[in-house]
């Protein structure tokens, strides 16, 4: 510690020799904080990932990536990447065995657990609301729970505060 004091010290003396009277002072940048947007949607009931849209303290079109064996997601931009937290969703769900119709509304909070690139050291946390329309596939003349949906659309909005250095 002593040996970086020492230097700091010694270059702001010939900076001020040989500058003149003034010391440059190095620019800070700040922290940008507000709230960010992130939707997220899908039309497969069997991808691993989703378009997404985030918008707020930035913008950028965006890919998640869900893993859903750690309830955590990639979200992928052109100049970096976020993490992602998430708790099990909690709410209703339904599902009419004459007609396939499930339909699905749920609820739950998420933490950024950091960042890369442009998002090197986001911070943040927020909540989440999910909803499913999907008509289940039939076998026979009964609804399927073995094969995947023949109509699907998710959607998922979730906000909260950022930090982003």
């Amino acid at each position: 510690m002593r040996k970086i004091i020492t230097s700091a010290a010694v270059a702001a003396a010939a900076a001020a020799v040989l500058g003149g009277t003034g010391i440059a002072v190095a620019s800070s940048h700040s922290a940008t904080t507000g709230t960010e947007h992130f939707q997220m949607m899908t039309t497969s009931a069997t991808a691993s990932s989703d378009s997404l849209i985030a918008s707020g303290v930035f913008t950028a079109p965006g890919v998640d990536h869900e893993h859903n064996k750690t309830n955590t997601a990639t979200f992928t931009f052109a100049n970096g990447t976020v993490g992602v937290k998430h708790s099990n969703g909690t709410g209703k769900q339904s599902f009419n065995p004459k007609t396939c119709l499930l339909t699905i509304n749920e609820h739950g909070t998420y933490t950024i657990t950091g960042g890369t690139g442009s998002y090197a050291g986001i911070t943040g946390n927020g909540k989440y609301q999910l909803s499913i329309l999907a008509v289940g596939a039939r076998s026979g003349s009964k609804c399927s729970k073995t094969k995947p949906p023949v109509a699907f659309h998710q959607v998922i909005n979730a906000s909260g505060p950022v930090t982003l250095p």
